[in-house]
């Protein structure tokens, strides 16, 4: 094997005398391509309900939960989708949120959410980590859909015009401080910092 490895390497590491250097950088950039369409095939189709609900872990948990709020039905029509508010738009962060979600991957391998009892026991540490995400991000995700500057405070309730104007506009607070449990049940909140 030791000597394979060496031979190999013998072989990439001195000039090509049967294909041109044209040749090569051809081949190399044909192969990129092929190679990048394949991985951003394989993102988009990660990044999707279907596959985000393919486990019953999801389906039976927290999509089930969606399904009752008004981001799942709503006099507009317009849904959002597990990816819409749980994966970032722009492709960096879209790849580092792909690369937490292993952690995932790695609880449904073990089993630590197979169960309707495991879940709910697990409940609020995975709330308080899609917390803390939107948090750090200034709630991106909302903001997707819900621009401060297109919002008609003059169309909402006094109390959330208000709060919108003198926490959300001055940057003081972000969406998620109030709209916990927004598309999901809360779990026991005893014991979370600022919640009455």
């Amino acid at each position: 094997m030791w000597d394979f490895a060496l031979e190999l390497w013998g072989v990439l590491s001195r000039p090509s005398t049967v294909f041109a250097l044209g040749t090569l950088v051809l081949a190399g950039f044909a192969a990129g391509v092929i190679f990048w369409g394949g991985f951003n095939t394989a993102l988009e189709l990660t990044n999707t309900e279907k596959f985000c609900t393919g486990c019953h872990e999801m389906k039976d948990n927290v999509f089930a939960e969606l399904k009752s709020t008004i981001h799942f039905s709503n006099r507009s029509g317009v849904r959002a989708t597990c990816p819409d508010c749980h994966v970032p738009h722009n492709w960096t962060d879209k790849i580092a949120r792909k690369m937490q979600a292993s952690k995932e991957v790695w609880g449904k391998i073990f089993g630590t959410i197979d169960t309707r009892e495991k879940f709910l026991d697990h409940r609020l540490e995975l709330a308080a980590h899609e917390w803390a995400r939107f948090k750090a991000n200034d709630s991106l995700e909302c903001r997707n859909c819900h621009s401060a500057d297109s919002m008609d405070i003059t169309k909402q309730s006094p109390r959330a015009s208000v709060a919108h104007q003198r926490f959300l506009f001055s940057g003081e607070k972000t969406c998620i401080d109030c709209h916990k449990g927004i598309a999901h049940h809360l779990p026991d909140m005893r014991g979370v910092p600022g919640w009455q």
